[in-house]
């Protein structure tokens, strides 16, 4: 490019990126993906039937539809996390249980394939939160000189402790004057 090229405005490609990623930027999207992709083989191997070399093996058990019935659990958790950003913590705990109940029905939670995937996002949607947006610098304070932080001056309401003169003092309910004399009766 020369200093005479005009400069060009962001395509669609470039305009579409960035909404994505402000998109993704506000939810658990990783979560989301890992429990979908963890819905996939937990889902499949079941069903399948793997060729090596002329022997085919099929995969299919009697807990199969209940592997069909987590994998669709999972993948529609994963839709979840996406799209309904406020039911993260149901959506993670219930994908990690889900890949949990995976191991038993399944095939090892999908040869451990989808077990591992469901509990990675299960975490991740658990543990993510809801970023703060930036705050906007609107007054730049000059750089104070010496590199240590200034302290605020300190609030004489809060530093000096008042004597409190006319009211009783004695909070524990004990002083000569109501009889107690240091006895709590019982009744």
């Amino acid at each position: 490019m020369s200093a005479e090229t005009p400069a060009v405005s962001p395509g669609q490609f470039s305009s579409r990126r960035t909404q994505f990623r402000a998109w993704r930027g506000t939810r658990p999207f990783w979560a989301g993906l890992f429990v979908m992709l963890a819905g996939l083989p937990i889902a499949y191997f079941p069903y399948a039937h793997l060729q090596v070399g002329h022997l085919t093996l099929a995969m299919a058990t009697t807990a199969g539809a209940g592997s069909l019935i987590i994998g669709v659990l999972l993948v529609v958790l994963g839709f979840s996390l996406w799209f309904q950003k406020h039911v993260r913590t149901f959506a993670g705990v219930a994908a990690i249980l889900l890949g949990l109940v995976s191991i038993p029905v399944s095939n090892l939670g999908g040869f451990l394939m989808g077990f591992l995937l469901a509990l990675v996002g299960g975490a991740m949607a658990v543990a993510w939160a809801p970023g703060e947006p930036p705050a906007e610098a609107a007054q730049e304070e000059p750089p104070a000189t010496g590199g240590a932080p200034e302290a605020a001056a300190p609030d004489p309401d809060t530093t000096i402790l008042k004597p409190v003169v006319g009211e009783p003092n004695d909070l524990s309910g004990t002083s000569p004057a109501n009889g107690a004399n240091g006895r709590h009766s019982a009744g």
